[in-house]
């Protein structure tokens, strides 16, 4: 199962439960004491979701890793690439500064 269905199907169970209760004609305290809270509850989930995004990407932002031997290696591979595409008669424009 991909990672969409899994949210997919997670978001149809919830909106199928959050459906239930605000439709429901069965008269129960719980729904009765709590409706403000079940009929907003997907803009607060929407809101925390946005928190939790929001912290994730800031957080992997920060806590992001710089890979000096690889971007060695991937100019020695540049190198490599430019000197075989002289050998096969590419010619390069010179840089200007």
């Amino acid at each position: 199962m991909t990672k969409l269905q899994e949210w997919l199907s997670a978001l149809g169970i919830f909106f199928a439960i959050w459906f239930y209760l605000i439709t429901s004609k069965t008269q129960s305290s719980f729904i009765t004491e709590n409706y403000s809270l079940i009929l907003y509850s997907p803009l607060i989930c929407l809101v925390l979701f946005g928190l939790y995004a929001a912290t994730v990407v800031i957080y992997r932002t920060l806590t992001f890793n710089d890979c000096p031997e690889a971007a060695e290696e991937l100019q020695r591979e540049i190198i490599e690439a430019r000197e075989e595409l002289t050998r096969l008669g590419f010619k390069f424009k010179e840089k200007s500064n």
